[in-house]
C-alpha cells in the first residue's frame, strides 16, 4: 500500500469538498438540523415530569452517535459515488491506485470529516442544550471505534450494490442508513420495538453499541461484555460486505459495467 497514493487520493476528495460548499452540508447542516429536532423534542418531553427529563440526554447522545456511524459510512459510500456522477470510475479503475488504496484513502478522509462533524455536534448539543457527551467520559470512545467499523461495513454493502445494480441502487445508502436508525435502538432500548424486529434488532451490533451507550449515560460502569459481542459482530459484517463488495467489483470488471459510467 503507497502512502503517497493514499495522499492523493484525500488530497482529491479534500480539493472537492473545499470547492463545493454544499458539499459541507453533511458534516454540518444536516447534523445540526438533526440535533435542534431531536434535542428540542428532548426538550418539551422533559418538561412533562422527572422521568420524562431523564430521556433527553439519550435522544442527544443517541443523535450525536449516530452521525459518527453515518459519516463513517457516507464517507465511503458518497465517495465511491463521487466517481460515478463525475463519470472518473473509469479513469480510477485505470490508474495504478488500487482498490484496497482507494477506499482507504477515503476512509481516512472520512475519519477526518467525522472529526469535524462531532465538533459541530458538540457545540451545538453544549451551546443550545447544555448537554456534552464527553461528561460520561472515556467509555464513549471504544463505542465511536465500533460505530465507525459498522459504518464501514454498510458502505461496502451499498457500494457493492450501486456497482452491480448502477446509480439507481444510490437510494440503498440513505435507506439502509435509516432502517439500521430504526433497528439499533439509537433513542431507546430495543427491547421496545415489536416483538419480532426487537428479535432481529438485538442480535445487531450497533444495537449493542448503542446500548452501551444508555449504560454510561445511566452513570454504570462500560459493559465490557456488551462491547465484546459487539466488536465480534462488526468485525464479522466488515469481512462479509468487503467479501460481498469485492465479487461485486469482479464481476463489475468482467461484464463491463463501467460502460454504466462512462
Amino acid at each position: 500500500m503507497s502512502l503517497v497514493r493514499l495522499r492523493a487520493i484525500v488530497q482529491r476528495h479534500w480539493i472537492v469538498l473545499r470547492r463545493a460548499p454544499h458539499r459541507w452540508f453533511e458534516i454540518s447542516f444536516w447534523p445540526v438540523m438533526d440535533v435542534l429536532l431531536w434535542g428540542s423534542l428532548g426538550a418539551f418531553v422533559a418538561q412533562e415530569n422527572e422521568s420524562s427529563r431523564a430521556g433527553a440526554p439519550y435522544l442527544l447522545a443517541g443523535m450525536v452517535m449516530f452521525w459518527t456511524f453515518t459519516q463513517a459510512q457516507f464517507a465511503i459510500a458518497l465517495g465511491v459515488n463521487e466517481e460515478t456522477w463525475t463519470r472518473n470510475i473509469l479513469n480510477v479503475l485505470t490508474t495504478p491506485v488500487r482498490e484496497i488504496e482507494y477506499v482507504v484513502g477515503i476512509a481516512v478522509f472520512g475519519l477526518l470529516k467525522l472529526a469535524a462533524c462531532l465538533a459541530t455536534l458538540t457545540i451545538t448539543t453544549i451551546v443550545f442544550f447544555g448537554f456534552d457527551l464527553s461528561d460520561v467520559g472515556w467509555g464513549v470512545i471504544p463505542i465511536v471505534m465500533l460505530l465507525v467499523i459498522n459504518g464501514w461495513a454498510l458502505a461496502m454493502l451499498t457500494v457493492g450494490m450501486v456497482l452491480r445494480f448502477g446509480q439507481s441502487a444510490e437510494i440503498l445508502i440513505w435507506g439502509f442508513n435509516y432502517a439500521l436508525m430504526a433497528f439499533s435502538g439509537v433513542f431507546f432500548p430495543s427491547e421496545y420495538l415489536p416483538d419480532l424486529l426487537a428479535k432481529v434488532a438485538g442480535v445487531l451490533p450497533t444495537t449493542l453499541a448503542f446500548k452501551a451507550l444508555r449504560a454510561l449515560l445511566d452513570g454504570n460502569p462500560l459493559p465490557w461484555g456488551t462491547l465484546g459481542w459487539s466488536l465480534v459482530g462488526s468485525v464479522i459484517a466488515l469481512l462479509l460486505t468487503t467479501s460481498f463488495a469485492a465479487w461485486l467489483l469482479r464481476m463489475f470488471r468482467r461484464r463491463g459495467f463501467v460502460t454504466r459510467y462512462s
